[in-house]
């Protein structure tokens, strides 16, 4: 269960819902209070509400502020980053309906142009899955040869299909049950997904004329054993050290050509992030997610370290949108990739796709299927339509 806002001004309106995340880093704003969404429902009007009326919706930053101040903590667990994240989407979306603007324009300048790769979820495991999938939590992949969005949805989508006869190869018991995601959940190994993988992206994409390439959220934070001081891998009954991690994610990359590696190591282990970075970090994308939570002063510290050159974009971790974009510029001005992310317990708001154009971000994670996912993939194609001389995004 989340929250959805609506924002009202003279001449505009703005809706936007905040996602919920299965797997989530302990260093996120809290989603919601004690009490839940009936207690922010039955707070707004008289506790938060009332502050908000009166106030310029331009000014996103004050009010992000105001919204920080009404709940009076440092993790927004007296209101919530959700409420406050919903309230601070729904509150530029009215700002740009003022204008008639769609959301991207007015975030981003009328010269806006560039679209993001869509990153979509084809085998999901770990937190997104059961006891007998693969340990790594999703199997992702980003067709980086398409021209434009509609042709790098439908290759995603063609993926998704193609490895479900893949598993049933390997998984004779497959009843074509997936994860929350979308993502097909398979009773395999971890070496098996991860060759069908990379054999449904070779495929399909000889069969477009495009490359596909294959991408992993190891969610390492899952598989973290702090006693033990080791990644433990149940399905394949297998425990490595965090040396043992880097020569097993560099060997992953390798192997299989990866474009893109998130959460390799656990949310603390910057040092661990700057090694395998520091190995393959021209071959491939080191994405922090738990180990940034959208966070600038995480991220400050991650490129001192040299930690990552890519961080997930999740606006409801930090809790407003104007903090979100202060990482997104912080990134951009260090070469660190922002890749605006969808989460687990997704809505069919559409928002993201719009924050991804309009913060310049050159992938968007968004899943491959499913009526939530495609509700921001719809909107991409759509915003495609309107520019008049879209193309793909760049990583340079």
């Amino acid at each position: 269960m989340t929250i959805e806002v609506d924002v009202l001004t003279w001449n505009g309106s703005g809706r936007a819902a905040a996602p919920s995340g299965a797997s989530t880093g302990s260093r996120e704003v809290v989603s919601f209070p004690d009490g839940g969404v009936d207690r922010v429902v039955s707070e707004m009007e008289d506790f938060i509400a009332s502050e908000l009326i009166g106030m310029d919706a331009q000014d996103i930053s004050t009010i992000d502020e105001v919204l920080k101040e009404i709940d009076g903590t440092d993790n927004l667990s007296a209101i919530g980053g959700n409420t406050t994240v919903a309230i601070s989407m729904a509150v530029v979306k009215a700002a740009a309906s003022s204008y008639n603007m769609p959301l991207y324009k007015y975030i981003g300048g009328n010269l806006i142009n560039e679209l993001p790769f869509p990153l979509g979820n084809m085998m999901n495991g770990g937190a997104h899955a059961g006891i007998n999938a693969p340990d790594i939590q999703e199997f992702l992949v980003v067709p980086v040869g398409a021209t434009n969005v509609g042709d790098a949805v439908f290759a995603n989508a063609s993926v998704h299909k193609k490895l479900k006869e893949l598993i049933q190869t390997k998984d004779s018991n497959f009843t074509g049950g997936k994860g929350d995601e979308g993502g097909w959940i398979p009773n395999i190994t971890n070496d098996n997904a991860l060759e069908i993988q990379a054999q449904a992206c070779e495929e399909v994409g000889d069969e477009l004329g495009i490359e596909i390439r294959p991408s992993l959220d190891m969610a390492a934070s899952e598989l973290w054993d702090a006693d033990k001081q080791k990644y433990v891998y149940a399905q394949d009954g297998i425990e490595r050290d965090t040396g043992d991690q880097i020569d097993f994610v560099k060997d992953i990359i390798e192997t299989y050509k990866m474009f893109y590696v998130e959460d390799p190591f656990d949310e603390s282990d910057f040092d661990g992030f700057s090694q395998l970075t520091a190995k393959v970090g021209n071959k491939c994308l080191i994405c922090g997610d738990d180990l940034f939570v959208t966070n600038k002063d995480l991220l400050a510290k991650g490129i001192e370290m040299n930690a990552a050159n890519a961080i997930i974009i999740k606006p409801n971790q930090i809790g407003s949108l104007s903090e979100t974009y202060a990482t997104v510029k912080l990134a951009k001005e260090n070469n660190i990739v922002p890749v605006v992310s969808h989460r687990s317990g997704e809505t069919t708001d559409e928002t993201i796709a719009h924050l991804a154009i309009g913060f310049g971000s050159p992938m968007i994670k968004t899943g491959a299927i499913g009526g939530e996912r495609i509700a921001k993939l719809n909107e991409l194609i759509r915003i495609e339509e309107e520019l008049p001389n879209p193309k793909m995004g760049s990583f340079n």
